[in-house]
C-alpha cells in the first residue's frame, strides 16, 4: 500500500475555483465555473471534447491564467505562489512528458530528485510492472508502459494532490485495474485527486464526485448514484403468466409510475425504481398467487445520463 505523508495540514480545499472564465479568439472555454476539490477527494471532470476541461485543469496547474475568478490550488494561487504549490503536486500529463531517450528508471530517478521526501523510485517501479523496464528507452516501452511511468512520475514526490488527465489510456484490462487500485490508494492515504477520463466506467468507479461540463459551464454535479437517479425513469422487468390484469397493480403503485405488459408474460414497471417499489409489485404479484421470476431492474447509466446532457453528436 503507498504511504504517501502529507506536506501540510492546511484546512484548505485541494481545489477551489470560484467564477472561473477564460476565453480564446472571442470564444469561452471555461465560462464562470465553479468548483471545489475537497481534501482526500477523488473529483472526476467529465465533458466531451471542446468543454473546457483541459483549459480547467492548465488553469489550475498554473499554464493558463484565468480572465476573471479565482483559482486556488492547496491555499495557494498556481501562478503567483507557483513555486510554493509544485513541490506538493503532481501531474500525470496525457503525452507522457518524458525525453525519449532516457530510460525508464532514469526518468522517475529524475523527477524523485526533484523531492525532499520521495518515494523509493525501485519499489514504485515494481508497483506498477515497470521492474522488467527499467533500463529501457522511453521510445521503446509500450503504450501502456508510458502511462503507467507518468503515473510513478506524478505521484513519487508523495504530492497532496494530483491532477490525472486519461490514467489508463491504451492500458489493457490488468494495467487498467492496477491504476485504479493505485488511485484508491491515494485517496486512502489522504491524497487529493482531480481526475478527468471519457471512460464513464471509470469515473463512476474511481470517484467521489463528478462534476459534468460542457462549453465552459457545469451541467451536472454529484455522486455517480446521484446523477444516475436525478430525474431518471427506471424500469422494472418481471416474467409472470400472460394476460394478468394490471388494473389493481396501478392502484397500489404511486400516480407517477405506471405498468404494462411488454409482451406475453413480460411485465414493467416504469417510474424511479426504489426497494418500496419493488416491496408493491411482489406483494401484488403474491396476492394474485402469481410467482414473479426474472426481475430485473434498469436504471440509467451514469453514460446515459452523460448524452442526454452533452448530446449525442461527435465533437471534433
Amino acid at each position: 500500500m503507498l504511504v504517501i505523508v502529507s506536506a501540510s495540514n492546511s484546512t484548505h480545499p485541494a481545489v477551489q475555483l470560484t467564477g472561473v472564465r477564460k476565453s480564446y479568439d472571442g470564444v469561452a472555454a471555461v465560462d464562470g465555473l465553479d468548483i471545489t476539490v475537497e481534501r482526500g477527494q477523488v473529483l472526476a471532470l467529465l465533458g466531451p471534447n471542446g468543454a473546457g476541461k483541459t483549459t480547467t485543469v492548465e488553469m489550475c496547474e498554473g499554464f493558463v491564467s484565468p480572465e476573471s475568478g479565482s483559482v486556488r490550488v492547496l491555499g495557494l494561487d498556481p501562478i503567483a505562489q507557483s513555486a510554493q504549490l509544485r513541490p506538493r503536486i503532481g501531474v500525470m500529463l496525457q503525452g507522457g512528458g518524458a525525453y525519449p531517450g532516457s530510460k525508464a528508471g532514469e526518468m522517475l530517478r529524475l523527477v524523485a530528485s526533484y523531492s525532499a521526501n520521495p518515494l523509493d523510485p525501485d519499489w514504485l517501479l515494481d508497483c506498477l510492472g515497470l521492474d522488467h523496464a527499467v533500463k529501457t528507452p522511453y521510445r521503446r516501452l509500450s503504450g501502456g508502459q508510458q502511462q503507467r511511468l507518468a503515473l510513478a512520475c506524478a505521484i513519487v514526490g508523495r504530492p497532496e494532490l494530483v491532477f490525472l488527465d486519461e490514467p489508463t489510456a491504451g492500458l489493457d484490462a490488468q494495467a487498467r485495474l492496477l491504476v485504479w487500485e493505485l488511485i484508491d490508494a491515494l485517496r486512502r492515504d489522504g491524497v487529493s485527486v482531480l481526475l478527468t477520463t471519457h471512460l464513464m466506467d471509470e469515473a463512476e468507479q474511481l470517484a467521489d464526485e463528478l462534476v459534468i461540463i460542457d462549453h465552459g459551464k457545469i451541467v451536472a454535479s454529484g455522486t455517480a448514484s446521484e446523477l444516475t437517479k436525478q430525474g431518471a425513469e427506471g424500469r422494472l422487468r418481471f416474467s409472470a403468466p400472460a394476460g394478468l390484469d394490471l388494473t389493481s397493480l396501478a392502484e397500489v403503485l404511486p400516480t407517477e409510475y405506471s405498468a404494462h405488459e411488454e409482451g406475453p408474460g413480460s411485465y414493467v414497471v416504469v417510474g424511479v425504481i426504489e426497494p418500496g417499489i419493488l416491496v408493491i409489485v411482489t406483494s401484488w404479484c403474491a396476492r394474485q398467487d402469481v410467482l414473479a421470476t426474472e426481475l430485473q431492474v434498469d436504471q440509467r447509466r451514469l453514460e446515459d445520463v452523460f448524452l442526454e446532457l452533452t448530446g449525442k453528436e461527435l465533437r471534433r
